[in-house]
Formats: structure tokens, sequence, C-alpha cells
């Protein structure tokens, strides 16, 4: 069963017809470093199986945990940064309605839930606090090592509130710990502390992981079908092996963009006409970015939410400098439909509106903004999916999952590391006065 429809029909005036077929011994060879492990990171592919491989054991204590979490707290704080929040972030919007987070307690049957960690504003953490407020709270941590300067910082808060609140042993009950197998600072005082712990798998990355217990348990506690997520996936996994470019809309993905990157166009836009889904792209500009932003070259992942930043970035789109292309997710059926009403008179110019629908509204500026951008040079792709149920999201997050794998290797580069990242963690620790980098701190003082 497809769920996702890839649109590739606007490219005629930037892609030859046989430039696609020109593309099939690279994505034939990409192919083959991907599933072979013949490529460079080879080691983190393990998210490739994992919709049909996963723990079968955790899985069930993830659900478990998840109905606890559900019937003794009003909250939960997930910490993490990256990775580690981004996707299971991405996953709740996607999946609820657009102001879940905001219902008061008496009109929700699900726990909020809310994300820390992924900033250093102490604002932020403030005002979260203030939100909690004395209400029924737990804890979900996720972090690899168990260091990272963010979410080790938030944990610490967070954890002392729990404790003031619950005392300690009390407190441990409502701490969930994902983190690394068998070592690290955080496995390390789950293992004193008797914290429920869920593993992050050692060959998925963490832009990788939203389908591990990275993103399924505060997916789950949300009230979403984790089911249904990896079912999806499973379909998607099983339906995009094929290499043929004529029969993987994935691949074709992929080779597009290639193909598009070699003629200019630098940067993609990852569009949306559904509010709910702006952490979709925030959870696909890391996969994107950390996948292929390296040596000095990739595609640049930026993003856009339609029709309300066409009142802003719309003028650059349209006549700016021509490096855009643009990737449009669009949802054929909305969870909700709302009638544009009669009324007396036509003083705001609506009348032929009248008895139609907000989506049909939506659907024409959305065919509207192609043609004008495409006449303005500017590439447009779309990805059609159905519905925002959780089979979709499974089977469209693994679309973009083995989409960049293909798209790294043929772009030469390793899709599955991100050296880049410790750059700034290394100036933040001899700027801080961490011990070991006094030297550097110094030297970093005298330049700033």
């Amino acid at each position: 069963m497809t769920t996702v429809s890839f649109d590739a029909s606007k490219l005629d005036k930037f892609v030859h017809d046989n430039e696609l077929d020109e593309m099939q011994a690279l994505v034939n060879a990409a192919d083959t470093e991907l599933r072979q492990g013949t490529g460079a990171g080879s080691a983190f592919r393990d998210w490739l199986t994992l919709p049909d491989d996963y723990d079968q054991a955790e899985f069930t204590r993830i659900k478990a945990a998840a109905a606890k979490i559900r019937s003794d707290s009003k909250v939960l704080v997930t910490i993490g940064i990256g990775g580690s929040y981004l996707g299971a972030k991405m996953a709740v919007d996607f999946l609820h309605d657009t102001f879940f987070n905001y219902l008061p307690d008496e009109q929700r049957q699900d726990p909020q839930v809310l994300f820390a960690g992924n900033s250093l504003s102490p604002s932020y953490v403030y005002d979260l606090i203030h939100l909690i407020g004395d209400r029924d709270f737990s804890i979900n941590v996720i972090s690899k090592s168990g260091t990272t300067t963010e979410p080790s910082i938030a944990f610490r808060i967070f954890k002392a509130k729990l404790i003031e609140k619950y005392g300690k042993t009390t407190a441990n009950q409502r701490i969930y710990v994902t983190t690394d197998k068998q070592r690290g600072a955080l496995k390390q005082e789950a293992a004193s502390e008797g914290y429920e712990t869920f593993i992050i798998p050692d060959g998925i990355g963490g832009r990788y992981s939203v389908l591990s217990a990275v993103g399924l348990l505060p997916i789950a506690v949300s009230g979403a079908d984790i089911d249904q997520l990896m079912a999806g996936a499973r379909d998607a996994m099983n339906d995009y092996t094929n290499p043929d470019l004529t029969k993987n809309e994935a691949y074709q993905y992929a080779a597009y963009r290639n193909i598009l990157y070699r003629k200019g166009f630098t940067t993609e836009l990852l569009e949306n006409y559904e509010p709910n889904l702006q952490y979709f792209a925030e959870w696909w500009k890391q996969l994107m970015g950390e996948s292929e932003g390296k040596d000095q070259k990739g595609i640049y992942p930026s993003s856009a939410n339609f029709s309300t930043d066409l009142h802003s970035l719309g003028q650059y789109i349209q006549e700016g400098l021509r490096n855009l292309m643009e990737t449009v997710i669009f949802i054929d059926k909305p969870n909700h439909e709302v009638a544009i009403p009669k009324t007396d008179g036509n003083l705001d110019g609506l009348q032929y509106l009248e008895d139609r629908t907000m989506h049909f509204a939506n659907t024409k500026a959305f065919q509207g903004v192609t043609l004008a951008h495409t006449d303005g040079n500017v590439p447009n792709m779309s990805v059609h999916i159905p519905d925002q149920t959780p089979h979709t999201l499974g089977y469209l997050i693994y679309f973009f999952e083995v989409a960049v794998g293909i798209s790294g290797y043929l772009n030469g580069i390793n899709p599955f590391n991100q050296p880049g990242v410790e750059a700034y963690k290394t100036n933040m620790f001899a700027l801080l006065g961490k011990p070991g980098f006094e030297t550097l701190g110094t030297e970093l003082n005298k330049r700033l």
C-alpha cells in the first residue's frame, strides 16, 4: 500500500528527458553502497531494517511506560537536543490537532508532551516550570552520552523539581532514560538510581532515530498509535528496495535533487500548507543538513510555511537569486474541513468562494504558487500524502531517510557522520571554563 506519491512533473523545463536515465548507473552504485554496506559510514545503517527488526520486548515496555505516564502525569517533559527531540516533536505535532498542547487539562485525554534541553535559554526553562505549576509530571531524558551540555543542564533542573515535589524514591519512578546500552554518564546514573531505561541503538545516528525508543516513548505518551507508525515505515521499507528509478519514487527524489544541485540549485526549500507540519520541516532540515553538508558541498536545507510565508518570503522566491528548488509536502485530505460561509453582500469580494471549502482554497493556492514559481525559474517537486495518520507518517519518515542515504552517496559524501557538529562544542567548553580546555579558552577570550 503506497501512501506517498512523488510528483516531478513540473521539472520539465529544468531537467531534460534523458537526465534521469543517465543517473541510473550512479543510483545503482549508491544503492549498492547503502544496501551492502560498502559505502562510508556503513556502521550506521541499522535504520534501514529497523521497521522490521526492532526489539519487540523493548517496544512492549515502551507502550507500558507510556500507559503509566498517561495515568499518573499531566505533563511529560522530554529532554534532548537535535535528533533526540526533533523527531518526537515533529511527530507529536503531525499526529495531533494544531493546539494539542494548548488544551486545558479538563479537555485532555493525554498528557501535554513538552520539550526542554534543546537550548540554553533560561527564560524558556523558567516559563516551562511555570507552565507545569503544581501538576503531576514525568521526565524522559534522551542522550547517548549523558554529558551534552543543553540536555544535561535541563535534566539537573527538572530532576531537582521532581525530587522537591515527590521525594527521591518516587521521583526516580517518574524518570525515564533513553541512552546508550552499555556506557556513558546517563547509563551509569540510570543503573545507580533505578530509572527505567530504553536503548539508543548503536547503529542508528540521532537524526535517523525517531522510530527507535528515542521518538517512540514521547510519541506513545501523546496517545498516538506507534504500532501503525512502525507499520507505515515497514511498508515504505518494502516499497523502496528496487533501485530502478521508474519504480522507486524515493530514489527519484534523490536523483532529481542531485541533478538540480549540479545545475546550481544549491538550496532546497521544504514547504507545507498545514501549520502543524512546521516541525516536520525542522526534523527534515537536520536529516538533510547533517547528512549532506560536509566536504564544502551539499544542498542547503531550508523551509517555508505556506501560505503564511508567501507574504514574507514569496517575493524573494519569485524573483530573487536563482539558486532555489522547492519540495512541497501536500496533504490531500486534511484532518478537518471548514466551509466558507455565505454572507449578505460581497464587501470582502469572496462571494465566488461561497459554498467552497478552505481545503479547496488551500489546494488552489498550492497549485497557483507552483505554477508561478516554476514560471519564475524555481524548480518544483511535490510529495503528496493522503492524510496525517501514524501509518502515513511512518511511511513519510522512511521515504526521506532512504532518499538522503542515496543522495549522500550520489554526492560522494558519508551521509551518516557529522564531524562539523563538534566544532562549536569545543569552543563553548573552552569559554565555559570546562577542565581540560583552559589554554583554548584563553586564546578564544582574546578574540572576543
